[in-house]
């Protein structure tokens, strides 16, 4: 009886994720479209929603099926501790990451809009070409292409200097 129970649970967790995934999509793009962001860096967001909503489905699984708190605990531990180690040595991985969930809900540059970092490191001015998960990729006046981590632009101030076409018939 307990096994068709733990089937019966699982099988309403799977369903839940399809579900919730669903309309996580949905309502990401329809914000997409709104705030004019082009599909791609549409894609990177739902990637890193979707993950989390798979980590939560894991977990609820791992409830439901009983796994002993001791032997999840030594498991999550040693994974984390590979991860931690990985994840220190590559710490701006992780921050870029953020910085691209962070620039395509709430930052207003947009591609196509002309930009000037404000720093003395980074005294750049040019045309955003495209918004990647880790980099931004900047056409310069020189018609160079500089490429420059996301948390750049989330951590220098920036200057607007002139907004796309498609950005201001979207405000």
């Amino acid at each position: 009886m307990e096994f068709n129970y733990q089937i019966i649970a699982i099988a309403v967790v799977l369903i839940s994720l399809l579900i919730v995934n669903i309309i996580i999509k949905r309502t990401v793009k329809k914000f997409a479209v709104l705030k004019n962001i082009e599909p791609n860096r549409r894609k990177v967001i739902l990637n890193l929603v979707f993950f989390l909503s798979y980590t939560i489905a894991l977990i609820a699984i791992i409830g439901i099926l009983q796994v002993e708190f001791r032997q999840l605990l030594i498991f999550i531990s040693s994974i984390l501790a590979v991860l931690g180690v990985g994840f220190f040595a590559q710490w701006s991985v992780l921050s870029n990451l953020t910085s691209s969930f962070i620039l395509f809900f709430y930052h207003p540059v947009r591609i196509g809009d002309k930009i000037r970092i404000l720093d003395k490191d980074f005294d750049l001015t040019g045309k955003v070409a495209d918004i990647k998960g880790f980099y931004v990729l900047l056409k310069t006046e020189d018609k160079k292409l500089i490429t420059l981590p996301t948390q750049i632009l989330l951590q220098k101030g920036i200057e607007l200097i002139h907004e796309s076409p498609d950005t201001e018939n979207k405000n």
